[in-house]
């Protein structure tokens, strides 16, 4: 289809969803917090932002490539910039590569600005995985859990960027995020599932079914909790075993009931409802999760993490 007069910015904006990024950003932020506390110096939480936005935007920007004539056949789907002729493949190819470029020299900044050469040298793997996934539905039902480990690097590279080094916590909260993100991925494709089954796309719905797809989301999400629940734990006075960050595992009491609403409301209503409501419900756990931290630093806490 012929591209029409569009401004290719815009329309590459919105066809990435921006807003999506409130499903990592607050771990990320979280995670910073725990890594630094009381808080992160303003510059390196700026680009903790700005690596974070680029690389979403490279990943995202690859995904609506690679599924671009998928797009077109799928009715959920065919008006996206793209398959609809508002953004040129070139375009979107130019957005893509700048922002994954972009990411790499961002990376690159924390050697200036931290004496830390992690980020820079991992940055490629980390771009490697991101821009993969686009391709895993064609060959895996494994594809929501990958999609699961591009959201959960982000606090785990936060940790590396900030400490020079790999801990327990950052590799609980990345695991949580994983398996959040893989559950409500999961619940998500059911929506596609008669257009998955049609193009031979390897989602868990379409390998397995509704029924065992839901099972399958609710495990994921118990993992996720039984991976983020340790985490206030792990942030005592003193660096001993004392009171915990009880904010923190007050927004983990919120976010179990939540995710239990997303499922029995999955369960008892259409399809359609899945779309409408999969956005805020996430956005919301991800934001409860941030909140805790917050509440618990804000209240004085010294957030240390246990050795």
């Amino acid at each position: 289809m012929p591209v029409a007069a569009h401004n290719p910015l815009i329309e590459f904006a919105r066809t990435i969803r921006l807003e999506h990024t409130l499903f990592a950003l607050p771990f990320a932020l979280g995670t910073a917090l725990l890594a630094e506390p009381p808080w992160p110096d303003g510059w390196s939480l700026a680009l903790i932002v700005a690596c974070m936005a680029a690389a979403r935007t490279a990943a995202m920007g690859m995904n609506r490539l690679a599924d671009a004539a998928l797009d077109a056949r799928n009715p959920r789907t065919a008006g996206r910039a793209i398959p609809a002729g508002r953004l040129s493949r070139r375009a979107a190819l130019a957005f893509t590569l700048a922002s994954a470029a972009a990411f790499v020299a961002l990376a690159w900044l924390f050697l200036p600005l931290r004496g830390n050469t992690w980020p820079g040298l991992l940055a490629p793997a980390f771009l490697a995985v991101l821009l993969g996934y686009s391709w895993t539905k064609r060959f895996t039902a494994l594809t929501h859990w990958w999609l699961g480990l591009c959201l959960g690097l982000a606090p785990v590279g936060v940790w590396i960027a900030l400490r020079g080094e790999l801990g327990l916590m950052p590799v609980l909260i990345g695991a949580g995020v994983m398996f959040w993100t893989a559950g409500f991925d999961i619940l998500y494709s059911l929506q596609d599932l008669a257009v998955d089954l049609r193009d031979g796309l390897q989602s868990v719905p379409a390998r397995l079914g509704r029924a065992a797809a839901m099972r399958a989301a609710a495990a994921c999400h118990v993992a996720t909790l039984a991976c983020l629940a340790p985490v206030p734990l792990m942030c005592l006075p003193g660096a001993t075993f004392g009171r915990a960050g009880v904010a923190s595992l007050a927004a983990m009491v919120i976010i179990a009931a939540t995710l239990a609403e997303e499922h029995l409301r999955a369960r008892r209503r259409s399809d359609a409802w899945i779309a409408v409501a999969f956005f805020p419900l996430n956005a919301f756990v991800s934001i409860i999760w941030l909140a805790g931290v917050v509440a618990d630093v804000a209240v004085g806490l010294d957030l240390r993490v246990t050795p």
